[in-house]
C-alpha cells in the first residue's frame, strides 16, 4: 500500500483537531474542548512561526499526522524541533504512518540546520516509547515540570 507524508493544509483542520481529541482522551483520559482545539489548530496555519502540521495518507487517504513546534537553543544555537500531538488512527497502527512522518520531520531538520529533534511521551505508553527507542531516538535526563493557566487567560 501507498504511503506518503505532505504538509498539512487548512483543508486537513478538521482531521488533524478530530484526531487531537482522540490522542487526548486515549493517551490521558482528558476531554479537550472541541472549539478551542479547533482555534489552536488553526492558529497555527495562522501563525507559521509556531510551527507546522505533516499528516500521513495511505492510497489517499489521511491516516494520520503530527505537529511540529520549535525551541531555540542558546547552548546549541540552534532550534530544536519538538513533535507533538502524533496521531495514527487505530487501522492504520504498527503500518509506518509515524516512521514516515518522523523520517519526513528529521529530514526538514536537517534541512532547516535544526540541532535535533525531541518530543515527550506518557510514562506509562511503553508502546510508543519503543517505538521512538527503535528509531534511534534516546531517553533523555531531564523531567518534564508545568504551570498551567487557566483557559480564561488566553485570547478567544
Amino acid at each position: 500500500m501507498s504511503l506518503t507524508v505532505r504538509a498539512a493544509e487548512r483543508g486537513d483542520i478538521q482531521h488533524i483537531a478530530r484526531w487531537n481529541e482522540a490522542m487526548a482522551w486515549e493517551t490521558e483520559q482528558k476531554r479537550l474542548d472541541p472549539d478551542v482545539l479547533a482555534r489552536g489548530v488553526a492558529a497555527v496555519f495562522d501563525e507559521p512561526r509556531r510551527g507546522f502540521y505533516l499528516v500521513a495518507e495511505r492510497e489517499g487517504e489521511p491516516v494520520g499526522c503530527l505537529l511540529v513546534t520549535y525551541e531555540w537553543s542558546d547552548w546549541r544555537c540552534g532550534d530544536f524541533f519538538w513533535i507533538q500531538s502524533v496521531y495514527v488512527v487505530e487501522q492504520a497502527r504498527r503500518g509506518g504512518a509515524f516512521r514516515a512522518m518522523y523520517e519526513a520531520v528529521a529530514q526538514r531538520a536537517r534541512e532547516a540546520g535544526a540541532v535535533g529533534v525531541r518530543l515527550y511521551v506518557e510514562t506509562e505508553n511503553e508502546r510508543a516509547q519503543r517505538t521512538y527507542a527503535g528509531l534511534g531516538m534516546e531517553r533523555c535526563h531531564y523531567f518534564m515540570y508545568e504551570a498551567a493557566f487557566q483557559a480564561s487567560n488566553r485570547p478567544a
